[in-house]
């Protein structure tokens, strides 16, 4: 398969190597809502858990469907909408999970209230996203709500936005425990009014506190994890370059982070929009060794232009860049993949993505 495009990451421990190359397409199941007529959609960040030989991927939009098989390339023995023990006003889109020893599998999702600015009676309606806690004792089909996470501060909204979707918010995440499980580590998209408080920030919570979450969520936010999850500021990892509310916005946002068992860092995958109605200029990939340290992630570097990845530009985004480990035998997932595994971009993969480290070859192309 011929090499697309290759590019050197400099993290702390040398220069690593990252090669993407064609591969046969391969979809996502998706999500069906036939109320908003989206069929076999897949709205965000898509997570993925094993249980015993069976590989479960979550596809979301507006509302998450679970599908089932024996990996990724044979989803195939399910695609079944889920069930939430509470309604909820504007969906929910399910962005991470995450299952312990006993079979109780957690999940993080991705909500958009209605009504957030009444006052744009005639202007398009807006919203500001916000996260919250589930879940579930059969691997995702039913689901107990556990409560709102993490929220933007009430007075950070701005009505008068120029942005297409979003006047605010905390949304557009992904998940990742520490080694240790000590914590969670929740890294997210910020839509405040202040541009000092926009990007890609952070937040925490013990993980002994997963069942009970509400209020035990604490964000980064000048150099310590000191403001609440619910209404607190943040210190963003990747400030905003340009205002999200300004037409000629640009934003990196919507990060998906795996551990990378080759490599031994973490790996995050951004978008970055170029203007308020998110046009995507690129995707960008950056490291790091802890996901502990806000301050410890390489400078993102351009991983795939806009050209590599939109094919129709009348039907695709080009959104919510993701990489899936293959090796069924490992048991690897979204947040856990090796040296070889596939590139998903909005919920379709036409891309190997291969990782080197440092001692491997010095010409990517080399390693095969």
């Amino acid at each position: 398969m011929a090499a697309l495009r290759t590019v050197r990451v400099d993290s702390d421990g040398g220069s690593v190597g990252i090669l993407i190359r064609e591969a046969p397409l391969l979809k996502f199941p998706g999500a069906d809502s036939p109320e908003w007529g989206h069929f076999g959609v897949t709205d965000c960040n898509s997570p993925a858990h094993w249980d015993g030989q069976t590989l479960y991927v979550f596809n979301s939009s507006r509302h998450p469907w679970r599908n089932a098989g024996r990996d990724l390339f044979h989803l195939d023995a399910g695609h079944e909408r889920v069930r939430f023990d509470t309604e909820m006003s504007g969906g929910r889109w399910f962005e991470s999970t995450w299952r312990d020893e006993h079979g109780v599998l957690y999940g993080w999702y991705h909500n958009e209230p209605d009504g957030v600015c009444p006052e744009r009676r005639h202007a398009r309606s807006v919203t500001a996203p916000r996260i919250g806690a589930a879940r579930s004792t059969d691997n995702g089909l039913n689901w107990q709500d556990l409560g709102l996470i993490l929220e933007a501060p009430p007075d950070s909204l701005r009505c008068d936005t120029e942005n297409f979707y979003f006047a605010g918010g905390n949304g557009d995440f992904s998940v990742i425990p520490d080694p240790a499980l000590q914590y969670f580590y929740f890294f997210i998209g910020t839509y405040h009014a202040d541009p000092s408080e926009q990007g890609v920030s952070v937040a925490r919570m013990a993980c002994a506190e997963r069942d009970r979450p509400v209020g035990k969520v604490w964000k980064w936010h000048e150099g310590r994890w000191q403001q609440p999850g619910l209404g607190g500021h943040v210190t963003p990892l990747f400030p905003a370059a340009r205002d999200w509310h300004r037409q000629d916005a640009d934003v990196l946002w919507g990060p998906s982070v795996h551990w990378n068992t080759h490599l031994n860092r973490y790996v995050m995958l951004l978008n970055r929009a170029r203007d308020a109605n998110w046009k995507q200029e690129g995707i960008y990939v950056t490291l790091s060794a802890d996901p502990g340290d806000p301050k410890g992630w390489s400078a993102p570097a351009k991983l795939m232009d806009r050209t590599d990845v939109i094919r129709d530009p009348a039907k695709e985004h080009g959104w919510y860049p993701q990489v899936m480990g293959t090796d069924a035998a490992l048991k690897e997932t979204d947040t856990r993949a090796g040296r070889v595994a596939r590139l998903f971009v909005h919920g379709q993969s036409r891309w190997e993505i291969l990782f080197l480290r440092p001692d491997e070859a010095q010409t990517p192309t080399a390693a095969g």
